[in-house]
């Protein structure tokens, strides 16, 4: 098994383009929690003509709804969840500059279209893992949505967050190609 490659946000393309599916990738920087009830909100938000509540462009969104954290915790457990459920609205963000998406489970030939004709890249976050993956996280803040309690967006700070490159710039995906 090959070293980790080590990743800083923002995700620009030139640090993403030479990913590859099954590449491990240790991220650290800014990314924001971002669920279907968000999603949801920007897209309409877009169809009004609307300014989104985060710049999207080169930003890595992590399809989590973290739960309250615990007394002196910055965070509760906040694994990924299937990120299937982002993929109605997962093309129009990557036409935007959107680079990074982390979550669980397979992606639709359409978000997978988006990423290579845009340059994005979907990483693996391990599921079941979420109180483990928490201790990656050194801050947390609600930008966004706070009305939908844990599925409002939030910008977290994430140090050597452990991932896997499951879907490349290329569209080489894990899933399929063994």
């Amino acid at each position: 098994m090959s070293e980790a490659i080590r990743l800083e946000t923002p995700l620009t393309k030139d640090k993403i383009k030479n990913l590859r599916a099954g590449d491990s990738v240790l991220l650290n920087g800014t990314i924001y929690t971002a669920r279907d009830a968000a999603h949801k909100r920007m897209i309409e938000a877009l169809s009004h003509g609307e300014k989104l509540p985060i710049g999207i462009e080169n930003q890595t969104i992590y399809y989590a709804g973290p739960a309250p954290a615990k007394p002196g915790r910055v965070i509760g457990s906040c694994g990924p969840t299937t990120s299937g459920r982002m993929d109605a609205y997962a093309p129009t963000l990557i036409g935007l500059g959107l680079t990074g998406m982390i979550g669980k489970g397979e992606r639709s030939d359409e978000v997978v279209a988006a990423m290579t004709e845009h340059g994005a890249v979907y990483f693996g976050a391990i599921g079941g893992a979420g109180a483990l993956i928490s201790k990656c996280v050194t801050s947390a803040e609600v930008v966004a949505y706070e009305d939908l309690g844990t599925e409002a967006i939030r910008r977290l700070t994430v140090k050597d967050f452990p991932l896997t490159v499951v879907i490349d710039t290329k569209g080489r995906n894990l899933y399929h190609d063994r």
